[in-house]
């Protein structure tokens, strides 16, 4: 493929969207709220394209379609766990929203200190985000360096394509905070789907003999990815461990629950929800057959992450499909990296600054800028040193945020949940998350994700009782207040 035609596909995907975003400022950021929560009043069909964009990262058709290609259909079963874990965004999501707008918060951090009378535990739990989400940052900037390497020959290096993404991403970031990144991830995730689905069509169709014959050279080559654990990768300690972090992804991972503080309602964010999971269905099981398809058509990869890329470069797929699919994964992978920094930041000055002193919202907005340039750099430095695969490695940044996962459920659910308990949980799951991926030790073959959540639940529960607090009434009485019907979840 023609260098120069990448080229004018970035530039003209950099030029329209920063566009958009300067279109979305309505005068800049007027306050922490307005940057961070784009003031509490995103309409349902943006929170919905926002958050399907904020979830799907550069994982999905870089990540999970090599691991599709690596262990089969387990892949399939792995990612459907991410999507019945919106249980805890439908139960949890009201709360957030309640909680939210009558205290002000501004990050899940936030709640949980409002939630447990303590800025200790929001701190903790802040950096305990910036520990472990750098890694799952960094899988975006490596999922286009990737690309734009096997699409270019070589020619755009990996580190280009990294450094290309982190200038974007700060860009649009900068220009209006969350207005701008909703805005931009919206029209972000319309092509990432309608570019997926045209490119799944033309390998099928064109390369593979429809899908009937698709499904038969899969049976007959490939019969051990079609079960689990099929050609061994897919063990049950190995899905285990990989699923369950995607299992509490919508509480545990704190740029996405953070969107459930936006909708301008609740019937809003019930649409969000419900959007997401009409968008999320189809696009996984489109990112598993491009998997199947790349196994089929090129056998033998070394690395799987590459699946889609080779894919791109290797076939002759229509210039213009083409360059739909990058602009799909610079897609992906920016609204998932920009929606982690501002949420980080927002954390950093929120939790982590103001647990020290207060300050005026002017120095907090001032901060938390100079904050997303900080960690773009340290994202970026990150992302190439080439870590792993990119799925294992997501999987990995999500299993040390499981350490969040029981004072998040106590915190709304057990009322004699003390801030003890929750500092001790989030101090000891994390502690142990990173002995353990450091270690690369799996005790008795159970992955890292496991140890964590049984480790800091049980501390949680034995912390809580040795040493009990005053129960938050206010805050239980806050979350779960009536509301009219026509602002009702359930409406």
């Amino acid at each position: 493929m023609k260098i120069e035609l990448i080229w004018i596909s970035i530039v003209i995907y950099m030029v329209w969207g920063t566009l958009i975003a300067l279109l979305s400022r309505r005068g800049g950021a007027t306050g922490v709220v307005d940057y961070f929560l784009a003031d509490r009043k995103l309409k349902g069909y943006i929170s919905t394209l926002s958050y399907s964009a904020t979830t799907y990262s550069a994982f999905m058709l870089v990540g999970l379609a090599g691991l599709t290609y690596k262990g089969g259909v387990g892949a399939l079963g792995f990612e459907l766990i991410y999507l019945s874990g919106l249980f805890w965004a439908v139960l949890f999501g009201p709360y957030y929203w309640r909680a939210g707008k009558h205290y002000n918060c501004v990050s899940p951090a936030e709640l949980l200190s409002t939630r447990y009378q303590n800025k200790k535990v929001g701190a903790v739990s802040a950096w305990i985000s910036l520990v472990f989400l750098i890694p799952y940052s960094s899988i975006q900037l490596m999922g286009i360096g990737y690309l734009l390497e096997t699409l270019s020959n070589g020619k755009i290096s990996f580190f280009w394509g990294a450094l290309i993404a982190t200038l974007i991403t700060l860009v649009w970031t900068e220009i209006a905070g969350l207005r701008s990144v909703a805005t931009t991830d919206s029209l972000q995730a319309g092509i990432m789907l309608v570019s997926s689905i045209i490119f799944i069509f033309i390998l099928i169709t064109k390369y593979l003999g429809g899908f009937n014959n698709f499904l038969h050279q899969i049976e007959v080559n490939y019969p051990l990815w079609l079960s689990v654990p099929g050609n061994g990768y897919f063990g049950f300690h190995t899905f285990l461990g990989l699923s369950l972090p995607w299992f509490f992804f919508s509480i545990s991972n704190p740029q996405v629950a953070q969107r459930l503080f936006v909708p301008s309602s609740l019937p809003k964010m019930r649409s969000m929800i419900n959007g997401f999971l009409g968008y999320g269905l189809v696009y996984t099981l489109i990112t598993i057959l491009i998997g199947f398809c790349a196994l089929l058509l090129f056998p033998g990869l070394s690395n799987p992450d590459q699946a889609t890329p080779t894919l791109l470069a290797q076939l002759k797929v229509p210039l213009i499909i083409v360059l739909l699919m990058i602009v799909g994964i610079f897609s992906a992978a920016i609204s998932t990296i920009d929606s982690v920094m501002l949420t980080i930041s927002s954390m950093f000055v929120r939790d982590i600054v103001r647990a020290q002193r207060e300050i005026p919202e002017k120095q907090q907005l001032a901060i938390a800028r100079w904050f997303i340039l900080i960690l773009g750099i340290g994202i970026f430095l990150f992302a190439i040193q080439r870590f792993n695969l990119i799925a294992v490695l997501s999987v990995a940044s999500s299993a040390g945020l499981l350490a969040t996962v029981p004072s998040t459920i106590g915190g709304f659910l057990w009322k004699k949940g003390s801030a003890f308990g929750a500092l001790s949980s989030m101090i000891g799951g994390a502690g142990i998350s990173l002995v353990l991926q450091v270690t690369s030790w799996k005790p008795w073959g159970w992955w890292p994700g496991v140890w964590t959540i049984i480790i800091a639940t049980l501390i949680y529960i034995f912390m809580s009782y040795a040493k009990p607090a005053t129960i938050n009434q206010e805050f239980f009485k806050v979350i779960q207040q009536s509301q009219p019907k026509n602002t009702s979840f359930s409406h």
